[in-house]
């Protein structure tokens, strides 16, 4: 017997529906036969779908849909008739069988959250202990490979726009060396001013760091300017910078892939976004503090102006935010301790008044 004389049999139901070839997007108006299989007809396509293939899956209310484990995996019907969706659904003794039953929703939810918690776990305790443990372990040469690369994040960032006045230049280099000899720091220190009205300085990994006009515009003196700079040498001295850098890019790496991102490629941008915009813990900026406070002790120098110019910068944190959830100490508590521990100059100062002046004006 032939498909047609199948279709026109007695026991033949049939009725309207739209079809997905699963091959492209084009919706077919198809008219279905249900014989001994479904059979599906249109002006240009024929085509037969076993009854133990077949499987339901989601769709609107009033709507079966289905497809067929012997057809093309995105291959689609749809029937809007109730009592023909009907007579194809008792037809089909497994169109159920894949579909989630309530029990198995439940576990699959269930194991998604201890997933999700797993990662949590290990984002606040596994990878800031990770990092700790791995920083002392990696390279110079591997360091300083990472700074070469996040000077091409500062690029596009800040563009070129290195400060080079003769006169501010030297006057910068003689500050750096003065401040590198106390910090135990060789001579492979690199600094930079670079023309930006952002008030800050960061370090690099691999011994790098970078002063902003902005911050050197509202300095008042060598002191202040100085302070920070320690300040930043000691993030390279404890090497702050690479273990931040390991700790949120593993982070954002278990983060990906709690939201889909298998390919990892948020964590090397989130990473290297990182170096040049990087916010160190309460305890990595305490211990800076504390470098800074020693280096400028050595030299003779004051340490209250460092704090002055974080106050003159940010202002008074402590109406901002709870000092307890800060991820750094407030400027106002810093403040605070660098006059406690402030002592009167000993040593001479770091810059002549003319070296001074040729500092500020370095961009100019």
């Amino acid at each position: 017997m032939d498909d047609t004389e199948q279709d026109q049999s007695p026991q033949a139901a049939g009725g309207q529906a739209i079809y997905f070839d699963g091959l492209s997007n084009r919706r077919q108006a198809v008219t279905v036969v249900l014989s001994n299989q479904l059979v599906l007809r249109s002006a240009d396509n024929f085509v037969s779908w076993p009854y133990p293939d077949i499987r339901r899956v989601d769709a609107p209310s009033g709507t079966l849909r289905v497809s067929c484990l012997s057809a093309s995996p995105l291959a689609r019907l749809e029937i809007r008739d109730s009592a023909f969706a009907a007579e194809l659904v008792a037809r089909c003794d497994r169109i159920d069988e894949n579909r989630l039953t309530h029990g198995a929703v439940a576990r699959i939810i269930g194991w998604s959250l201890a997933a999700a918690v797993s990662i949590i776990v290990m984002v606040l305790f596994v990878v800031p202990f990770a990092a700790d443990r791995l920083t002392p372990l990696v390279p110079p040469a591997m360091e300083r490979h990472l700074g070469e690369a996040a000077v091409v994040q500062l690029q596009a960032v800040f563009g070129n726009k290195t400060c080079d006045g003769a006169g501010g230049q030297a006057a910068f280099a003689k500050l750096v060396e003065a401040l590198r000899v106390p910090a135990g720091l060789d001579g492979s220190v690199g600094a930079q001013v670079l023309d930006t009205p952002i008030p800050n300085a960061f370090a690099l990994p691999g011994g790098r760091f970078f002063l902003l006009s902005g911050l050197l515009a509202k300095a008042n003196d060598p002191d202040e300017i100085a302070g920070v700079l320690a300040h930043e040498l000691g993030h390279l001295k404890h090497r702050d910078n690479l273990r931040q850098v390991i700790h949120n890019g593993g982070s954002s790496f278990l983060i990906g892939l709690l939201f889909g991102d298998i390919t990892g490629a948020g964590a090397a941008i989130f990473a290297s976004r990182t170096i040049v915009t990087a916010s160190y813990s309460r305890e990595a900026e305490h211990d800076a503090d504390s470098f800074a406070i020693e280096v400028m002790h050595k030299l003779g120098r004051p340490t209250a102006p460092m704090g002055e110019l974080m106050f003159r910068v940010t202002g008074k944190e402590g109406d901002k935010q709870l000092s307890i959830l800060a991820s750094h100490p407030l400027t106002e508590d810093r403040l605070e301790r660098m006059r406690a521990e402030d002592q009167p100059p000993s040593g001479p100062p770091l810059l002549t008044a003319e070296e001074w002046r040729a500092l500020k004006g370095i961009c100019k």
